[in-house]
């Protein structure tokens, strides 16, 4: 087994031990934040994740440049909780993340002090959540939303759910809210590609256990993941969310597959009439 060849008991010891006693020690100054509503509570989570990306292994490389509007809904591929890690140390933002992610042990704490939005897509709660959602955005909080709704093998990106773009209706302070499509690829592992069947190490879908893929995880070398910005759009280019959705879609999938070939950052795909830096 691939993890059996490149994988490190003493390694995944060490750097469990380095995350859990950081994690552990940083908790309670962002719960004090978070409760005071202090402005390092936006902050502190980048300068967290930035130092848990060293000390798990990942190396982060950027391309494109990160929106500078206030709020921007950055619309992600989802590979694994590890994007969680690498996307934290970049973008000052909250993720919107499903319900069960509130229960588990640890990484769910750590989700409520990043002032996550738990969204529950059933029942009486839909709308409790709505709420929550727009004053966010009422608040210029960036969202981070993985729009394919689940986790995929890492070497796809699987079709986006428009459903999820329903935010992207809204109207902050009376303007278009900003989107800003982003793919995130794992591509390297010592500096060597990983290919299509190595590059699950790091996926997390189906029903893996969390405890053992995250020994597994630790155990491994460095890993080279690329994180690609791609130009920020509104929904008033493409006038429903399916088709925001669509094309969302297609940038981050063209992101990935240029990262996951080796290849240099390549010219956006055509934005559809009607964007242009007045929208934005």
């Amino acid at each position: 087994m691939a993890a059996a060849v490149f994988g490190s008991p003493l390694r995944a010891l060490v750097r469990l031990f380095a995350y859990g006693s950081f994690t552990l020690l940083l908790m309670p100054a962002q719960a004090f934040a978070v409760l005071f509503g202090l402005n390092f509570n936006r902050t502190l989570p980048i300068w967290y994740h930035e130092r848990c990306c060293r000390i798990m292994g990942f190396r982060v490389e950027v391309r494109g440049e990160k929106s500078t509007a206030h709020p921007t809904l950055y619309a992600c591929n989802h590979v694994s909780y590890l994007d969680i890690m690498v996307l934290g140390s970049l973008i000052e933002g909250s993720f919107v993340a499903k319900s069960e992610v509130a229960r588990w042990p640890l990484f769910g704490w750590l989700a409520r002090l990043q002032r996550s939005v738990f969204i529950e897509r059933r029942g009486h709660k839909v709308a409790q959540h709505r709420d929550e959602l727009n004053q966010r955005l009422d608040n210029d909080d960036d969202l981070i939303l993985f729009a394919e709704g689940t986790s995929g093998d890492g070497n796809q990106v699987l079709p986006f759910k428009s459903a999820l773009f329903s935010v992207a209706e809204r109207r902050p302070h009376d303007r278009a809210l900003v989107v800003q499509p982003v793919s995130i690829a794992y591509t390297r592992l010592d500096g060597v590609p990983m290919g299509r069947y190595l590059r699950p190490l790091f996926a997390w879908y189906g029903d893996m256990e969390l405890g053992s893929h995250l020994w597994q995880v630790a155990g491994l070398g460095w890993a080279t993941v690329v994180v690609e910005f791609h130009p920020p759009v509104t929904i008033d280019a493409f006038g429903t969310r399916k088709k925001l959705s669509e094309y969302c879609q297609g940038q981050v999938a063209a992101g990935m597959s240029a990262a996951l070939s080796g290849r240099p950052q390549r010219p956006p795909l055509p934005i559809p009439a009607g964007v242009s830096s007045s929208n934005i």
